[in-house]
Formats: structure tokens, sequence, C-alpha cells
């Protein structure tokens, strides 16, 4: 259907932002409710938060400094957290849309792209809590959405726009270079985009990329490379991943049954023709050029496919930034081939479909059904608890597992560090083995009095002993052996127990440990652990 009407455009619209709407509302309601707890990232995305710097060893300063700001305007709280993901969660889904009427299609192809995102769990998980994954599905599409508008209209101020958009990308994850390799194999391509490289403008935005990225790149130099130490034990973690592992995950991952639908507009995209009979209200849009935009779409994400395919232990999720593309493809292929009055009648049969098998399926992504409720039904769905790093678990998934224990660490560690006296809390340092331990005694120990913790996972290491000598130091977790051979006395002074947490982090042990043989900062080196 033509875009030219001013009705036609209105219902776009509608739809668009009513699906935005839709996910904006559904997050705000799962995250009112709790959502069991947050997640052992988000608690070291709060400590990250606490120490701001160019860069940390896992990722990169942006998602951390706008958490920042957004704790001063808003506080602290679960839902305070988690809202600005579910700003970015609302930004994909109307991304997903503009990006399917830029490539020609109408209202009904806007919606499917937007359901698609909407009841992919994948997506609805990531966007869950407040991590860079959720605002780096966002930067691909906004930076989707204006390199299709350069194809068809390549003035300068786009270019720098795109350059703009790479750059904060880079600088919130390092995966937005898969985007950019993909967006550099189109340039040569696709020919509108490569008649551009005759121009200035294309490398102009690579150089505002960089410039905005290099703060990072600055910092990981003047610290010895730790992103890049970080990535090599990551491949080691997901050694269980293969790409058969990858390939098959990805098809689950989106919700099985928009695999037909994505896979056909992956397909519509490389060899789809736009229909003959649309009229644009787009200036500059015209066939030949909607399908270059669907041929660019193609080469991008082929290209993140074969890049995460070469890496070997990729994730299905690393795939989840660049499925908007094939959504809108999906999206297209959709309005193309089911036209006519039965076809408009098999597609809104498949929505209804995607609607309610998406409902069905998503406490599994959301934590939506208390937590005994969440275990029978994922019994009854016959869906054992999951996990791509190979960790032992009981009756939750790591996702799910991973947003408890926390609470209790804090509280179990101050009831250690208060049998001390003053004199002895006042000199006293508190070790934990991650960052996870770490973040949940700097974020639950702040009502008990306890000090910020230090550890030497990830971050944590590179923030250091933060003055202390090692003269008192409760450490949480480890063994006492090894605590032996570095204190002079070693005592287990309690347990930390938790219901439904990973299993690694049930029963840890707690020590209070007296006159380290050597001071911390001389030790330090062999606390680290990039993982």
């Amino acid at each position: 259907m033509a875009l030219g009407t001013e009705s036609e455009r209105k219902r776009l619209r509608l739809v668009v932002w009513g699906m935005a709407a839709l996910a904006l509302a559904v997050h705000i309601a799962v995250n009112l409710s709790g959502g069991y707890g947050l997640f052992r990232d988000e608690l070291y995305f709060v400590a990250c938060s606490e120490n701001l710097s160019a860069g940390y060893v896992d990722h990169p300063p942006l998602s951390v400094l706008l958490l920042k700001l957004w704790r001063l305007l808003f506080g602290s709280s679960l839902f305070a957290i988690r809202f600005p993901i579910a700003l970015a969660a609302a930004g994909t889904v109307a991304l997903a849309g503009l990006i399917t009427r830029e490539l020609g299609g109408g209202t009904r192809a806007a919606f499917f792209a937007c359901l698609a995102v909407l009841v992919s769990p994948v997506h609805l998980g990531i966007t869950n809590i407040f991590s860079m994954n959720g605002f780096d599905i966002l930067a691909w599409a906004a930076a989707t959405c204006v390199l299709l508008t350069l194809i068809r209209d390549p003035r300068p101020s786009r270019w720098l726009l795109l350059g703009m958009l790479l750059g904060l990308g880079l600088l919130n994850k390092t995966s937005v270079l898969w985007l950019g390799a993909g967006i550099a194999v189109a340039m040569i391509l696709i020919a509108p985009l490569r008649r551009q490289l005759r121009t200035v403008w294309p490398y102009l935005a690579a150089a505002i990329a960089l410039s905005l990225f290099s703060p990072f790149l600055i910092w990981n130099a003047v610290h010895g490379f730790p992103h890049l130490e970080f990535m090599r034990n990551a491949l080691m973690k997901y050694r269980s991943q293969t790409p058969g592992t990858f390939l098959t995950g990805v098809l689950l991952a989106h919700h099985p049954l928009t695999a037909p639908f994505w896979l056909g507009g992956l397909l519509f995209l490389a060899f789809g023709r736009p229909s003959p009979t649309w009229k644009s209200d787009v200036p500059g849009s015209d066939h030949e050029t909607r399908r270059s935009q669907m041929r660019a779409l193609f080469v991008i994400f082929s290209t993140v496919v074969v890049i995460l395919l070469l890496n070997y232990h990729s994730k299905p999720e690393y795939l989840t930034a660049g499925m908007v593309l094939v959504f809108a493809g999906g999206g297209l292929a959709v309005e193309r081939v089911l036209a006519g009055r039965w076809g408009r009648a098999l597609a809104a049969a498949y929505a209804v479909v995607l609607i309610l098998t998406g409902m069905f399926v998503a406490p599994m992504a959301l934590p939506v059904l208390p937590v005994n409720s969440y275990i029978a039904y994922s019994r009854a769905l016959g869906m054992a608890p999951a996990t791509a790093e190979g960790h032992q678990l009981s009756d939750l998934p790591q996702f799910y597992a991973d947003m408890f224990g926390w609470k209790e660490k804090a509280r179990d560690v101050a009831q250690v560090f208060d049998s001390l006296s003053a004199a002895e809390k006042a000199k006293c340092a508190i070790f934990a083995q991650n960052y996870g331990q770490c973040g949940a005694i700097d974020y639950f120990g702040e009502k008990y009095g306890l000090p910020p913790s230090i550890g030497g996972h990830n971050s944590y290491w590179t923030w250091g002993p933060r003055g202390h000598t090692g003269e008192l130091v409760i450490v949480l977790g480890g063994d006492m052996e090894d605590l032996e051979k570095v204190f002079e006395s070693v005592e287990r002074a309690g347990i930390s127990a938790c219901d439904h947490c990973i299993p690694y982090e049930d029963n840890v042990p707690i020590y209070i440990c007296r006159r380290a043989k050597k001071p911390l900062g001389e030790i330090w080196a062999k606390t680290k652990h990039y993982s």
C-alpha cells in the first residue's frame, strides 16, 4: 500500500510508536514488580559508575557514564537503574518500524518488524537489565537507519551523523566494529555507496567515529591493553560454543516461530524486488534506490554472521543487535508476498500466533512469574536450566540465578564486620572473589557501613587495594589453605548461603585474615582475574 496518503502515514506512525510504547510498558511493569533482583552485571555497572574512567577491562565507558548521570538524577533503585534500558528497548522497536518504512514498507511491514523485536526472548532478556548490550542494539538500529537514508540522499550532514553514531556505539561496546566491517563491505559492493568513496565524507565519518572511540583506545594502551586480554580469556569461557550451537541458538533465541519470517526476510533482502505499484512519500526514494538499500542490509548482516562464525566460540546473543536488519526484511516480505485477501488473512493469523506464543515464552526471558511458579512452568515445558559458560546450575537458568544471593552476601559479610572492634573496622578491607560479590558488598553494604570492597576480578583489579595494607582483611570466598599462604592468621568466621542463586555462590565461606605476610600492593598482581 502506498504511503502517499495522509491516513496511511498516520496509521504507520500509530503502529510504530504504539508498538514502542507497548515495549516500554512491558519493561516498566516487570521492573515495578521487582524483577527478582539486580543482576550480577548491574551491581558491577553501579560500582563502575562510582569509579569513572575512560575505560574498563570488559567494556568501554559510555554506558557507565550514562548510568552515573541517571543515578544522580533518579537514584539507584532497581526501577531507576533499569528504566534507561527500557527506553532503549522501546527505541529499538520504533527504529525497526522506521527502517522498514525507509525500505519502502507500509503499515503491515512495519508492524511485523516491530512485533518480531517484541516477541524475541533474547531481546526481551537483554533489554530487561542495565548493561551496554541494550544500548548496543539501539546503536546498530540507529546507525543502520542513517546508512539507508545515505543511499538515497548522501548529504554530508548524514555522513557526519553516521560517524557520530558509530563512534558513540563503539564507546558503548566494541562489537560495533562488526557493524563497521559490514558497512565497509557494503560500501565496496553497493553502487550508490561505492560512488561515495570518491568523496571525503565517508572518511570524515570514519575519523569522527575513531576520535569518539579514542579515549577507550588510549586507556587500553596506557593500561597494557586489558580489554584484549579479557577477550582472549572470554573465548576460553565460552569454549563450549561452536558454529553449530551458534546457528541453532540463533534460531531458538529469537522465538522459533519467527525463523521463517526473518530467514525469508534475509532472502527477500538479497533477491526480492520492491513492489512496482508502491509509491513513496520519502524524497529521493525509487525502486532502484530501495533495491540498493535492501542489498546493503543483506551484505551487512551476512558479513556479521561470517565474522561470528569465524570467531568459532560466538554466543547466539552476539547476533541480537543485527537481527533488526532481517526483521525489517521479514516485514517487507510479508507485505509483498502475503498480499491479496487470503494473503492478508494468513498474515493476520501469523501475527496472532506470534503474539500468543510470544506471551507463552516470555517467562523464559522476563521474570514475570514467582520463582516457584517459574520452576514448575519451565519443567512443564521440558526446558532445563541453561548457561553458555559451563557452570553447574540448580533450579534456575544462569540468567535468573544471577539475580539472587547478593543481599545475603552483603548481610553476612556485615555480620562478620560487626564482630570487629571499632579500631579494627577502621583498618579492615573486604576482599571478594568476583565482581558480583564485590558489587553486592558495595551496593547493599552501604546501609551496613561496610567499606568499599576490593577484588581481583576485571576492573576491580585495576582499582587496586584502595590503600589497604593487608593488616586486617575480611575475605568472601576462597580456600583457607591458599589464604594461609598469604596471611599469618586465618579464621573462618561465617558462611553465606542463598536460595535460588547459582550453586557456586551458595555456602560461600567468610574469613577474617590478619597480618598479610607482604603488603597487599606487592601481591596484588597475583589476584588479577580477567574473564
